[in-house]
């Protein structure tokens, strides 16, 4: 388990997942760029009618990172509900990289007849990883522990008890699941300092970080360096220019 993470809210999932995913990604990344003795590029698809394709390019090589990423993580967890609960999460994360693999190709011919086509398998964009963990994030799923009887093995399930707000839907491979309710992250606690005093952005994030207390504005000359040009041979230049800027932050 992550240290510092004690209990397993739904921000502790969406932890799992998107270091689960971000593992995965850099990893894929890392092959097909030649910074690992270990993997190259992503070897030969199993794309449709592979005799009118080309294999080329470099592609992301998510088959090692896939392997090394689940042996790094180990065996599915059968009696402790948290490790479960974790094991799940991280496989998420794992899962949302893999359904994002996109098969990108170039033509070649004569005026672009693409007689020929180049083609290699490619990653999402990290940041749009984020944005869908951040969405499984929101409707992610309250579970509790149960047993199955034919194996005797723990199950991830609904709680037993129903509870207000919380929906009884059994959670698929893809959905983030939890076990603690999440304490107020407003207020500080043995799991938050707060946000009293906290930087945020007028207009962007001051609403959300501050919980509605409002935030205070404080006005500031601050002098940075500026116009820097590189002079030969080699160093850089630049002038000092003073400026006046407003910093925001959360109120009590």
């Amino acid at each position: 388990r992550a240290a510092g993470v004690p209990a397993g809210f739904k921000e502790t999932a969406f932890l799992y997942a998107i270091s689960s995913a971000g593992l995965t990604h850099a990893m894929a990344k890392a092959c097909s760029a030649g910074r690992m003795e270990r993997c190259t590029c992503d070897e030969a698809p199993d794309l449709e009618n592979r005799e009118a394709w080309q294999w080329g390019g470099c592609g992301d090589n998510l088959k090692y990172s896939n392997k090394f990423v689940k042996e790094f993580l180990g065996r599915k967890p059968n009696k402790d509900l948290r490790a479960r609960v974790d094991f799940h999460n991280n496989l998420v994360g794992w899962k949302v990289i893999k359904a994002g693999v996109e098969t990108t190709c170039k033509c070649h011919g004569v005026s672009g007849s693409c007689t020929v086509r180049t083609c290699w398998r490619q990653l999402s964009p990290f940041h749009e990883i984020g944005k869908q963990l951040k969405q499984k994030y929101e409707t992610s799923l309250k579970v509790g522990s149960t047993t199955n009887e034919a194996t005797g093995e723990g199950d991830i399930s609904p709680p037993k008890k129903s509870i207000p707000g919380h929906s009884d839907q059994i959670p698929r491979t893809t959905d983030l699941v939890y076990i603690d309710d999440s304490p107020s992250f407003c207020l500080m606690s043995r799991y938050s300092p707060g946000t009293s005093g906290r930087k945020c952005y007028k207009d962007k994030n001051c609403d959300s970080i501050c919980c509605g207390r409002g935030h205070n504005t404080q006005s500031r000359v601050v002098t940075r360096p500026c116009q820097c040009q590189v002079r030969w041979c080699c160093y850089v230049e630049c002038k000092q220019c003073t400026q006046r800027e407003e910093v925001y932050t959360c109120k009590d």
